[in-house]
């Protein structure tokens, strides 16, 4: 909701960039971006900031650029690096690294400390580090730091930095209160109404006029040279491994199958079912009131609704699972009876168990042929689990021994394959818009994870355990297709554009018509084309903000404007332009409105706790020696950006 409360009444809120680290952070979030920033390790290439006596090397920041732009690709998978730059994306990186330093700097100054076995405790809790026991794998962990190509140390340092700066921000995040006189105005202004109309000017209604000359069409694909630039694509070899490659091997002997069969007999013996209903009443005088209801022909529903209580029922007990909810000695007692027998009042740790014997139900043992087929799949299944398994951690330790991937691959008799040149969602040219196989989309987001110096990487496949070994191949940079092979598709787009800009001018006269006092609908019949008539517009602010970003433009321009005034605005996907006329503002009163100020109390705390953490991160920041090389700063930015070589 606040959303536009903070876009209208609190616009210098847009100029933070590095807020959004500083917040609550998630260790298990974190994880994906430990590289070790200032631990003073020995990565390649000079400091290009200094916090205190922290240093951030170049490879350091660009690796924390690369983990931001992968995080990104998440939403965004067709995001590049170079966009990602372009965008602002590396100087948000390079804030919040210095954010980082500068808390942790000004904690350490102020004597506090993480101890080593919060630090442990909270590696032991990150699920990426557990086995399937759910405990601390130091197996996993160690093939986490060498997919990671990170030492311990380094985990151990990022764990330390976000325990302290959680310390920090914590606190101030939380002692924002906001009065209600204060948040009145502001829950008001969410019930205002405004009132309006909308018209279009679509490029249908405009000629497109000659078809361009080659010099006319070469002027305007030169101008939109980024309009046709393909992004970066990337060539991956990759060797899948899917638990079908071992059916043969991994079948299930009769031997093996009888094993499984042995070992749980009491799975597959006759066993007995009861249906009982219980009631549990923690005095013992009233449990033996209520059992002699029962006992006396009373149903144990009625007698347990009269002492106030309510009868469970247990459906297919078995024996040793009622005993463990109840109590050895209540169960025997359950299942020695016939149907109809009422049994207690028994103590449990819970108090005292009335339990009737609605139904027994005997149900058969099955013979070994009867469950054959069950067993066999169980067997293979696991066996294949098995093999999968030992596989991967025999592929593990050769990439950990620097195995190369043609080696890896021979000596683990997999097929390698190579893909076309992959955007990162998987899709490649030739293919268009349609759906990419899942698993080249897999492959393709492992791909753009990994540089062309990059160890060989292991990557999850599928739902089934499947997993992939990939290497980076070749790096395709973005570049603008040529115009010899879209010629067609740029002669459309440089008709559409000459309708675009025949449609500002309209859409600009209409405006200027409805500005001096021509009402809407009849500035648009002056324009003497076939364009659609004028529509009503009506909302209330929070309606935008339910809206979100299913907003309609005219609706978003209209609380914008001025009361009498009219505005335009380009129509999604250069379809037109739109002309809005705002007729009435209706103000709103939330007196009374208890529910509505106090979100908007709620939401207005969050946003004050934020501002707090700006001003409380500017303070430290200014309390810390920082020093930057603006210099190597843009350096790399313009290599990251594609504007430079690496190097240069």
């Amino acid at each position: 909701m606040l959303t536009i409360l903070r876009r209208a009444l609190f616009s210098t809120v847009g100029k933070i960039i590095a807020l959004l680290l500083l917040v609550i952070i998630a260790i298990a979030f974190a994880l994906a971006d430990i590289t070790g920033v200032g631990s003073g390790g020995t990565t390649s290439g000079g400091a290009l900031v200094e916090v205190g006596d922290r240093k951030v090397t170049e490879s350091e920041l660009q690796d924390r650029v690369r983990n931001a732009l992968d995080r990104i690709r998440q939403e965004q998978p067709m995001l590049d690096m170079a966009q990602f730059v372009n965008t602002g994306g590396y100087e948000q990186v390079l804030e919040q690294v210095i954010n980082q330093l500068a808390l942790e700097e000004y904690a350490r100054k102020n004597g506090m400390a993480v101890s080593k076995a919060s630090i442990d405790g909270q590696i032991a809790s990150i699920p990426t580090f557990q086995g399937l026991d759910g405990k601390f794998s130091q197996t996993q962990f160690d093939q986490f730091l060498r997919q990671q190509n990170i030492t311990a140390e380094q985990v151990r340092d990022d764990i330390r930095r976000e325990t302290l700066i959680r310390w920090l921000v914590d606190p101030i995040m939380g002692a924002s209160q906001v009065p209600q006189q204060l948040a009145l105005p502001y829950a008001s202004l969410m019930l205002e109404r405004r009132k309006g109309s909308v018209g279009l000017v679509p490029i249908t209604a405009i000629d497109p006029g000659a078809a361009p000359t080659d010099a006319e069409l070469t002027a305007f694909y030169t101008r939109n040279r980024t309009r046709y630039t393909l992004p970066e694509r990337r060539v991956v070899r990759y060797a899948v491994v899917r638990p079908d490659q071992f059916a043969e091997t991994a079948k299930a002997t009769d031997a093996e199958i009888a094993e499984v069969y042995r070992k749980d007999a009491a799975k597959y013996a006759s066993t007995t079912r009861r249906t009982l209903s219980q009631v549990i009443v923690a005095d013992q005088n009233a449990a033996n009131a209520l059992a002699a209801k029962v006992k006396g022909g009373a149903t144990i529903a009625a007698a347990a609704q009269e002492a106030g209580l309510r009868p469970t029922t247990v459906d297919n007990a078995e024996k040793d699972a009622f005993a463990r909810a109840s109590s050895p000695e209540i169960a025997n007692a359950a299942f020695a009876g016939e149907r109809g027998t009422v049994v207690g009042p028994l103590r449990s740790p819970l108090g005292w168990h009335i339990v009737r014997v609605d139904n027994i139900e005997q149900v058969a043992g099955k013979t070994l042929d009867q469950v054959r087929g069950d067993i066999a799949t169980e067997v293979t299944q696991r066996k294949e689990a098995e093999a999968m398994s030992n596989l991967r951690a025999r592929i593990d330790t050769a990439i950990g021994d620097n195995a190369t991937f043609d080696e890896t691959i021979k000596e683990s008799k997999l097929t390698a394959q190579t893909t076309a040149p992959l955007f990162p969602d998987g899709r490649t040219l030739e293919g268009g818009q349609e759906q990419p196989d899942p698993v080249l989309a897999q492959v393709a987001q492992g791909g753009f994870a990994l540089e062309q110096s990059d160890d060989p990487q292991l990557i999850p496949i599928g739902e089934d355990g499947g997993f992939a070994l990939i290497k980076l191949e070749r790096i395709i940079p973005a570049a603008p297709r040529p115009l010899a092979d879209i010629r067609q598709r740029v002669v459309a787009d440089f008709a559409r554009d000459r309708q675009l800009q025949g449609a500002r001018k309209v859409a600009s006269a209409v405006l200027a018509d409805v500005n001096k006092g021509t009402p809407l609908a009849e500035a648009l019949r002056k324009t003497g084309l076939s364009v659609p008539p004028a529509q009503p517009l009506e909302a209330s602010r929070g309606q935008l903000a339910q809206m979100g970003q299913q907003l309609p433009a005219p609706v978003r321009l209209m609380f914008s404007m001025a009361e009498k005034k009219g505005k335009m605005t380009e129509a999604p996907n250069g379809g037109g332009f739109f002309v809005v006329w705002l007729d009435d503002i209706e103000e709103g009163d939330a007196k009374g409105n208890a529910e509505l100020i106090t979100q908007t109390r709620s939401q207005l705390g969050e946003l004050i706790g934020n501002e707090y953490v700006e001003q409380f991160a500017a303070t430290i920041r200014n309390s810390v020696k920082i020093k930057r090389n603006d210099a190597a700063i843009a350096r790399l930015k313009a290599q990251l950006g594609g504007q430079t070589p690496a190097g240069n």
